[in-house]
């Protein structure tokens, strides 16, 4: 038993469920199925004699003996990668395009368990407006973009359904008699439009106070108290609150996130595999 040496297949799929907290992430990342994943880590778990994954109704935990291997896991794949880049052909590179309101702070997070699926691949991102994206997706300048759906387009799979809602700083008060004020990013940028349009059926006057470049710039003019501005949860800064209900905004509907993608196999496949599985779990 002692001499019989560990799965490496498995130490990874032990790795993903840790990194993801959940099976089913994990699963996504290695392009295999959810029972493959909890197979794999079975046998890992009979060849050490000792469980490393406690298992719960809602989510997943490592054990003190889990704890415990993880590093030793870690190192033992990264060591299996150098000997690999030894005698690997030259490493390719993957060009990614990821919309603004997708990326949020999790953005390094996401890269970097892009990184750790395949050391050898090259990547390089590129932050912009959905429709600027997908412009250079089609001109074949990025091999993949994960963007907000974009009417017009019935290509891509949706990869998740994100919620937003209208945010403004704690103590901001809205001046009755004035229009809303809105902090938003500048057009073409589709969160606004469609803030603006359900704004406008809902009969509220409103009125552009802040343009940002991006969603961190609009996430400081909210801090600021200069107005509203229609984000996601997970970019909404801190002590900000949502006034939706409070000034009976319309309620916004849950974005699709769609993937654009012409690498679906290989080593490029499985990075953008772990990206997307990456991002689920951050919005989980």
């Amino acid at each position: 038993m002692a001499d019989r040496p560990l799965d490496l297949d498995a130490v990874q799929a032990f790795v993903r469920i840790a990194d993801y907290g959940s099976f089913t992430r994990a699963a996504e990342a290695g392009r295999t199925t959810q029972s493959a994943i909890s197979l794999k880590l079975k046998r890992l778990e009979e060849r050490l004699g000792c469980r490393l994954v406690e298992r719960t109704p809602r989510h997943v935990e490592l054990s003190a003996r889990g704890l415990a291997f993880l590093d030793q896991a870690r190192a033992l794949l990264a060591a299996h990668d150098r000997a690999c880049a030894a005698v690997a052909p030259a490493r390719r590179h993957l060009a990614i395009g990821i919309s603004d309101h997708v990326a949020g702070p999790e953005l390094p997070l996401l890269i970097a368990r892009m990184n750790a699926e395949d050391p050898q691949l090259s990547i390089g991102i590129r932050i912009g407006s959905s429709g600027e994206l997908l412009r250079a997706f089609d001109r074949r300048e990025i091999d993949t973009v994960i963007v907000r759906f974009q009417d017009g387009r019935d290509d891509g799979e949706i990869i998740a359904r994100e919620r937003f809602g209208w945010f403004a700083a704690g103590r901001w008060q809205h001046r009755p008699g004035e229009p809303l004020p809105i902090a938003t990013m500048p057009e073409p940028c589709g969160v606004r439009v469609l803030a603006g349009a359900l704004l406008d059926q809902a009969g509220i006057a409103w009125t552009e106070v802040f343009a940002g470049g991006g969603v961190t710039a609009v996430a400081a003019a909210v801090t600021a108290g200069l107005g509203v501005a229609a984000l996601s949860p997970r970019m909404v800064p801190m002590g900000a609150v949502d006034v939706g209900k409070r000034l009976g905004l319309p309620r916004l509907p849950r974005l699709p996130v769609v993937l654009h993608s012409r690498d679906q196999e290989g080593q490029s496949g499985r990075a953008v595999a772990a990206l997307v599985a990456a991002y689920r779990s951050a919005i989980r």
